[in-house]
């Protein structure tokens, strides 16, 4: 009742007239950056985060957060009608959306993408209304060495959980790390890494470093490739989305599966691309039919799009709770928590009501209203797409640059971009994730506050770390998955030599 009850007061803080119309602006927003490869949810969201710098925090959260949602809604459109993920995480909804376009099922496909992703949504929403108080009171118990060692179980999950190798995911944090030590130390006062340069007294910017990455970045990459757009026909009217959702009640166990592979992967750094294909993975490998996948199956849809969105929204719940995201669009909104003076962890639960239950309240209604502006918007998205990539390409760029400058109002942060756009070209080039990096830029200068005021209490003893139950548990935890593919590996070549040395 008590979670409720404060649910009922986000929900009195949101539904104001000016908190609406950010909700349907943010999703507008949004669905346009999704449909757009070489945006995305974190790039919409990085580049429109200097443009809140001027509203109160709850109104900035309800604009980026309804931007999330609409992007993610919007990945799905290129998915399904042009076969280009708009973003990575609706990847797999290419395996079959597509297939069930060219058959002349776009709307179905659509349909069914959209009401998966609102359901897979609400779940996750449901997770962090009724788990994040209790979280929140459980970590307020915490002190440096247990924020220590979360942050080394969080990033010990991105090495060990990860789909890249673990040594460029390890190479990613460290430049992460490097990118958070620019500055002025907090502790002792002195200057590190500034090469005598006065811009870089108040460090490397989040928002740039970010908008190069994945803006930048992407349109290089993109412009590489030659993108050129060629799609199917998709109509949506009520008789199609009415047919559709009386077949989708008989595909429950798949939605199920997918909650919870969404919802784990969410709370832990894994992240919405990886639910999605984890759980298309699943759905397949449990189906009577398998041989239907890739030509065209409803629940090869209704998977990755209900993963998808419940990760996506359960990455929040770290983040809001702990102070690490788990995503990388999490990780962009906890910088801009930081930049609207607010401290993102167990406290805000006590200080900030009004922003983390808005956000809460915001998230119910921002998804019902995402379906049903995407619903309707499908046509005019899709001739959007038809214009050529060597004018939307400029525009873009031209916004990145908007958004850098917007920062300091300097143009030396709008070359640091160009220069962050070329190694997020390099790394996306190189296979390196900019997850694992983007985390490390954010939580690098907090975890180095942490060790240090736990050396400090213990005389420079490690024993600190292990000094509670708590604390060694989640230590020891983040240790072993930061060296699980090694271990996975000596494993692997035990039960191997065996069989080599076999007669």
């Amino acid at each position: 009742m008590e979670q409720f009850d404060l649910l009922m007061h986000g929900m009195g803080v949101v539904l104001t007239w000016h908190h609406l119309l950010l909700m349907v602006a943010g999703v507008l927003l949004g669905i346009l950056v999704g449909v757009l490869p070489g945006l995305g949810a974190p790039n919409g969201v990085t580049i429109l985060l200097p443009l809140t710098f001027s509203m109160s925090p709850v109104s900035a959260i309800i604009l980026l957060s309804c931007m999330y949602w609409g992007a993610l809604f919007g990945g799905s459109v290129t998915s399904v009608i042009f076969n280009i993920p708009g973003e990575p995480s609706s990847i797999a909804t290419t395996f079959d959306g597509h297939p069930l376009a060219k058959q002349g099922r776009a709307g179905e496909a659509l349909t069914a993408a959209y009401t998966s992703a609102l359901l897979g949504a609400l779940v996750g929403v449901l997770l962090l209304t009724f788990l994040s108080t209790y979280i929140a009171r459980f970590a307020l118990e915490f002190s440096s060495p247990e924020f220590f060692a979360v942050y080394v179980l969080a990033f010990g999950s991105f090495i060990g959980l990860g789909k890249t190798p673990a040594l460029k995911t390890v190479a990613a944090m460290m430049l992460g790390f490097i990118l958070a030590s620019v500055g002025m130390d907090t502790v002792s006062g002195n200057l590190r890494l500034t090469f005598g340069l006065t811009e870089l007294l108040r460090g490397i910017s989040f928002e740039v470093a970010v908008i190069g990455l994945f803006g930048i970045g992407e349109i290089l990459c993109t412009v590489e490739e030659g993108l050129v757009f060629r799609g199917e026909n998709a109509r949506i009217n009520l008789r199609v989305v009415w047919n559709t959702w009386k077949q989708m009640p008989r595909y429950w166990a798949t939605w199920l599966r997918s909650c919870l592979i969404g919802c784990w992967m969410g709370i832990t750094p894994g992240g919405p691309t990886a639910a999605s294909f984890l759980s298309y993975s699943v759905a397949k490998n449990m189906s009577r039919h398998p041989e239907r996948f890739g030509k065209g199956a409803l629940d090869g849809v209704i998977a990755p799009e209900t993963a998808d969105h419940s990760a996506g929204t359960s990455a929040l719940l770290p983040m809001l709770t702990l102070g690490i995201p788990g995503s990388a669009t999490a990780a962009v909104m906890l910088g801009g928590l930081m930049i609207w003076g607010l401290q993102p962890g167990p406290t805000l639960f006590v200080e900030q009501k009004d922003f983390v239950w808005g956000l809460i309240a915001s998230m119910y209604l921002g998804n019902v209203v995402g379906l049903i502006v995407v619903l309707s918007t499908i046509p005019l998205f899709t001739a959007i797409l038809r214009i050529p990539f060597s004018i939307i390409a400029p525009i873009i760029v031209i916004i990145c640059a908007i958004g850098a400058y917007a920062v300091h109002q300097s143009l030396f942060d709008v070359g640091l971009m160009l220069v962050f756009g070329v190694f997020g070209y390099l790394f996306k080039k190189l296979s390196y994730p900019i997850a694992p990096l983007v985390l490390a830029a954010v939580l690098g200068d907090k975890m180095e506050d942490a060790f240090r005021q736990s050396m400090l209490f213990s005389g420079g003893s490690l024993d600190i770390f292990w000094s509670n139950g708590l604390a060694g548990t989640m230590t020891t935890a983040g240790l072993v998955m930061a060296f699980l593919p090694l271990i996975s590996r000596i494993v692997r070549m035990g039960r191997a030599r065996p069989r080599n040395s076999a007669p």
